[in-house]
């Protein structure tokens, strides 16, 4: 039996993940910071085709990467698939952005990664395989990114680097971006008409995407299905960072223009 570990398990993207993994019988080690939401996880998911283990850490925290591993090699033997899944929404952009929250986010998103990496590494297996989870803000330009992209860019360097470190020791390595998934972290940004907007009027697809597509995406890039994919970026995202789509409504809404002497953003250009 083969054994994933999936930080952020406990809600959203994590948790469909641990889900589909369990469906098809692997193991699973969850990592999360809420021990009530753990606890939950498991009597959702008790009577999977297979078991599953928790961990309530901080992912940040020095030894929650040794602590998650050890979990797995003393409850299952081996490990074989980590997803580093854990991550945090509500950026903003450079010029609002304070240094304590651009080190949180880069900690959490970037930081914290590296170390799991690092750990699982040791105790990795033959067809071993590592799936970060980026963001389509990490492809393209976004509003508001700051921080937030920032460090979901350094995850796709990070997936290149990994992909081709240890690729001929078996070790495959892939970043799944999804775009904006209606899950607790976003569900408040979705409540403003004009982000809501930006990513459905944009999006080719006839609907938002879901926790299941993304899990469904970490999933292939974890099995023996994509054994010859490797060091690549998967935007699940129904096109929207791929296309120049516009619904209709868009495409004939009337153009709002920029007053002069101010950006898009509303903050006041410098004098020339």
């Amino acid at each position: 039996m083969r054994v994933a570990l999936i930080t952020g398990a406990s809600s959203g993207i994590g948790l469909a993940t641990a889900r589909l993994f369990l469906a098809n019988g692997v193991a699973v080690v969850g990592i999360a910071r809420d021990a009530g939401k753990l606890a939950a996880m498991k009597r959702t998911l008790s009577g999977s085709e297979a078991p599953l283990e928790t961990l309530a850490v901080d992912a940040t925290e020095e030894d929650a990467p040794r602590r998650a591993v050890d979990l797995a090699l003393q409850s299952f033997g081996r490990l074989d698939h980590l997803v580093n899944n854990a991550g945090i929404g509500s950026p903003k952009p450079v010029h609002e952005t304070d240094d304590e929250t651009l080190d949180y986010f880069l900690d959490l998103m970037l930081r914290a990664p590296f170390r799991f990496c690092r750990q699982a590494l040791t105790a990795f297996g033959a067809e071993a395989t590592i799936v970060n989870v980026s963001s389509t803000y990490s492809l393209l330009g976004g509003l508001r990114g700051g921080a937030y992209s920032a460090a979901k860019g350094g995850i796709n360097a990070l997936t290149t680097h990994l992909a081709c470190q240890y690729g001929s020791s078996g070790v495959r390595a892939s970043t799944v971006a999804p775009g904006v998934i209606p899950t607790p972290m976003t569900q408040h940004r979705l409540q403003d008409e004009g982000f809501r907007r930006m990513n459905y009027d944009m999006t080719p697809a006839a609907r938002m995407g879901t926790v299941e597509d993304v899990a469904h995406a970490i999933h292939f890039l974890s099995s023996p299905a994509s054994g010859w994919i490797n060091g690549q970026v998967l935007a699940v995202d129904g096109g929207w960072s791929s296309t120049k789509f516009l619904t209709e409504d868009a495409l004939t809404a009337e153009r709002r223009m920029v007053a002069p002497g101010f950006s898009h953003s509303g903050k006041p250009r410098p004098a020339e």
